[in-house]
């Protein structure tokens, strides 16, 4: 894979704002700062998260802070029409067309206070997307010191191709983590090792802390047992797990904990045994590999 300037740990800002936290200039300050201090320098956003507002929000309390632009990455995404008061939509749709791809990397400049974006993403595939045309945007973009790096978002490796064909694509950001592993079953994270494309993943922790199932109740089990030996929490041993995989997965955490996001940047020292990442995957899948 190829060297990124990207931080191995990315904060994902989706909760910081009126979908979760709801933190004012202050506080998103503070969570910013603390990021930082903590070698996590990448800001992961899209233009439709808090309904089109927390871009913004972030955009003012990063420009009250006395840090440096050239110090931070900023990821953002576009093309999902959400409805919402903030645009006159009758559906949730996607859009791709050169002019709105454009405008929307210009309005998530406006918004975040700054004048590139280290990274822009489509965010999710939509079955009316011509190549030619995203193309045209992400060249116009680029030309102008306005975007700096182009990838996809929820792409499949069909999906990405038919981008790819047009215009370099570096990025393919999935999910994937212990609980949804289908990415290295099913050629996706291959596809991007084939291709030299960083993959980052979003809610790299899985459901594990979110329901109780079989599939859970195993993968905790297996977690107790693993815990002692590398003196690691089990958010740690489930990060590792992921970052060990050969495709250079970067992470893309959304917790606003400061425990969680310091116990994150820990799990980069974390080397597993080669039978204990196989263990946490049999306890994922419920059964031995085949």
């Amino acid at each position: 894979m190829k060297s990124t300037t990207y931080s191995r740990i990315i904060a994902g800002t989706m909760t910081w704002g009126s979908w979760g936290k709801s933190f004012e200039t202050y506080g998103m300050l503070s969570l910013i700062e603390r990021c930082i201090e903590q070698g996590i320098t990448t800001f992961d956003h899209a233009d439709i998260y808090g309904g089109y507002t927390t871009e913004a929000d972030f955009g003012k309390a990063f420009a009250e802070s006395s840090l440096k632009r050239e110090d931070i990455q900023l990821i953002t995404k576009c093309g999902i029409q959400y409805i919402t008061d903030k645009r006159p939509h009758q559906i949730k749709h996607y859009q791709y067309d050169a002019a709105y791809i454009i405008w929307s990397a210009e309005e998530s400049l406006r918004n975040l206070k700054s004048d590139y974006l280290d990274l822009f993403l489509l965010h999710r595939p939509s079955p009316l997307m011509h190549g030619e045309a995203i193309a045209e945007a992400v060249s116009t973009l680029k030309q102008q010191g306005k975007v700096n790096a182009f990838g996809v978002s929820n792409f499949t490796p069909s999906q990405t191709q038919l981008v790819q064909e047009h215009v370099e694509v570096e990025v393919n950001q999935i999910e994937f983590s212990l609980t949804a592993h289908k990415a290295m079953l099913d050629g996706e994270l291959d596809f991007m090792q084939l291709h030299n494309i960083t993959p980052m993943a979003w809610s790299p922790l899985g459901s594990i802390f979110r329901e109780e199932n079989d599939q859970t109740s195993r993968i905790h089990q297996q977690l107790l047992e693993l815990m002692p030996k590398y003196e690691a929490t089990a958010d740690q041993l489930l990060l590792a797990w992921t970052l060990q995989h050969p495709s250079s997965i970067h992470p893309v955490i959304g917790t606003t904990n400061p425990e969680r996001i310091a116990n994150s940047v820990k799990a980069l020292d974390i080397q597993l045994d080669l039978q204990d990442w196989f263990k946490l995957w049999v306890a994922a899948m419920g059964h031995r590999v085949p």
